[in-house]
């Protein structure tokens, strides 16, 4: 889908943990060449996704809290980088507003649920479906929102449901939750860049 004269963007994304998400949109950068992931941030020098992401010959930095709230550390690799969105799949912690000012309207999150229900502190994983198939909700689902300094609370960009059936475990609900993120997550990006730089 890469036209010769078109520029290739440039994205960098922040994960905690696995990387599915991560890992997912690299692969979907590759196969359809439309975008280039430069680097994945860590606040986990342990996280499996930077093994994961060093696999696939992409950058990596880790890096603690102290480094990520109160130097110039991480904003000034951002700021080298120059990327055209930042990518967060399954980060822990709020982006500190010093580095949302540098980069504004160019910070993405996803989340597990139609937010505004079951967003905040403490709602992230497996604790979202769990609140979910507590209130008996009919559905759930994933929100593709822009990250403010507040957890979740960003404008959104997109939403996309799925239907909980009665017999719904967690177990299940996760992998329904998780097909959507894999199919929507890059094509949402890939629709972002292309609005921000059409």
């Amino acid at each position: 889908m890469q036209h010769s004269d078109s520029k290739i963007f440039t994205l960098v994304i922040f994960a905690s943990g696995n990387g599915s998400n991560a890992i997912n949109v690299i692969d979907y950068a590759k196969r359809y060449n439309c975008f280039t992931v430069k680097a994945v941030f860590s606040n986990n020098k342990n996280a499996p996704v930077l093994q994961k992401a060093r696999e696939k010959k992409i950058e990596v930095t880790a890096f603690s809290k102290d480094e990520f709230y109160h130097s110039d550390k991480i904003k000034d690799q951002l700021n080298h980088i120059a990327p055209d969105l930042i990518v967060l799949a399954g980060f822990m912690w709020i982006f500190p507003k010093f580095i949302l000012n540098e980069f504004p309207g160019q910070v993405i999150n996803i989340h597990p649920a139609l937010l505004p229900k079951y967003g905040g502190k403490g709602m992230y994983g497996d604790h979202v479906h769990q609140a979910v198939l507590a209130n008996r909700e009919k559905q759930s689902g994933i929100t593709i929102h822009y990250v403010n300094e507040h957890y979740d609370e960003g404008q959104i960009i997109a939403q996309y449901e799925t239907k909980i059936d009665q017999q719904e475990t967690l177990v299940s609900l996760k992998k329904k939750v998780q097909q959507l993120e894999h199919k929507y997550y890059p094509r949402v990006i890939h629709q972002i860049l292309n609005q921000q730089n059409g």
